[in-house]
């Protein structure tokens, strides 16, 4: 397995579309900055350049801020220490927000789409000159490994080596940027390699909407109940919400799917792209569960005893009693949980002994029986013999 230290990347081709960045507060009083940012896409066609940086900065703070608590999570742990491999389309070399802390697997430190550089500032990054957007856990390193081709198409045997090489690789969390409606037996597989090495997945529990140019509607996900890696055992399957606590407002209506365990932002979520300082806007499950990742992150930069599935329960347990829960990563860090399944004591079965022989019981019974004769006469004699001497042995009326 090759590893590359992230220099820098070039990148050309963008698309823009004009939307808002909402300023730190309360989600109920939400002020509004005027940004226009270029849409993030997760694939790209054949003929179609790579994406180019962003020339605009954000310099508000996104709502996602201030709706996951980060400010007060970030005061019991920003993720230092703790490894975050992102399975996508790549990081690049050149993201400002990242520099230093990522490495790259086999030609991941490339990211023609963007979409995984996106993921991993959403998870990282870190708020330059003390302003605009910043990733869940910003002292967190990110391990880069590929799980698409260079236009973003994956396969289930790519997101599966991919899995394998981020668990081989030391990371802890292991973020899947895309949910698949087929891949049960690769990806299963998978993630058991990835138990053994104590690392903990997530991934979107349904795909997100395919984004077209402006002024096109997007692409409606197919819709299956079960999508893979999502619905394997142990893996934390993420949902969305936008900012009315709802499903996005610019994403079709998610498919209903088998188990959503969590849900976070994922609508007008802003980060970094593959190059420079510039940001993108995106929407998407996939989103959230970057932002799941971070917090994950959190915990187990907090409480490294923790295993993966006390890390997960930690998340999940603790999360906002919502239908699904949502993320809380202050929570997640200070609950405090008893035992998940409380240990029952169950009684060894009854045995009930053979049964012995009778004759014990037979030579009682005779016995007793012999007494109680016995018994009864003593009795009549000590009536009898008094009555019979008094009348000299004559018959009664005699």
């Amino acid at each position: 397995m090759r590893r590359a230290r992230i220099p820098r990347l070039r990148a050309a081709g963008a698309l823009t579309a004009a939307t808002l960045l909402t300023a730190a507060g309360p989600p109920a009083a939400l002020a509004a900055e005027p940004v226009e940012l270029p849409v993030l896409r997760s694939t790209l066609t054949s003929d179609e350049p790579c994406v180019r940086a962003s020339t605009i900065r954000a310099k508000a703070q996104p709502w996602t801020v201030p709706a996951l608590g980060l400010p007060r999570a970030w005061s019991l742990s920003q993720g230092s220490g703790v490894t975050v491999a992102v399975v996508d389309t790549g990081v690049g070399r050149d993201v400002a927000a990242l520099v230093g802390r990522v490495e790259a697997v086999d030609g991941a430190d490339e990211d023609c789409v963007g979409h995984g550089s996106f993921a991993a500032g959403l998870i990282a990054a870190a708020r330059l000159d003390g302003v605009g957007p910043a990733g869940v856990a910003p002292q967190s390193r990110i391990l880069a490994v590929r799980g698409t081709d260079a236009r973003g198409v994956p396969t289930p045997q790519r997101l599966a080596d991919g899995i394998r090489e981020a668990a081989d690789g030391g990371a802890r969390i292991i973020y899947v940027g895309y949910a698949l409606p087929t891949g049960k037996a690769e990806l299963t597989a998978a993630v058991a390699h990835a138990s053994t090495r104590d690392a903990l997945v997530i991934a979107p529990a349904f795909p997100d909407p395919v984004s077209r140019e402006r002024g096109k509607p997007d692409v409606p996900v197919p819709t299956t109940p079960w999508y893979w890696p999502a619905a394997v055992p142990g893996v934390v399957a993420v949902g969305s919400y936008g900012l009315d606590g709802a499903s996005p407002a610019r994403a079709p209506q998610p498919p209903r799917v088998a188990r959503i365990d969590l849900v976070a932002p994922g609508d007008a979520v802003v980060s970094v792209g593959p190059s420079g300082s510039g940001h993108f806007l995106g929407s998407g499950a996939s989103l959230a569960a970057a932002q799941v990742a971070g917090a994950a992150a959190l915990v187990r930069a907090q409480r490294p005893e923790l295993t993966a599935p006390q890390a997960v329960r930690q998340l999940t347990a603790a999360a906002y009693p919502a239908s699904p829960p949502r993320l809380d990563p202050y929570a997640a860090m200070t609950a405090v949980l008893g035992e998940e399944r409380p240990t029952v004591p169950h009684p060894a079965a009854a045995r009930v002994p053979e049964p012995g022989s009778r004759a014990p019981r037979d030579r009682a019974l005779i016995v007793a029986a012999a007494g109680g004769g016995l018994v009864l006469l003593t009795a009549a004699l000590m009536v009898v013999v008094p009555r019979g001497k008094a009348r000299g042995w004559r018959p009664e009326g005699g």
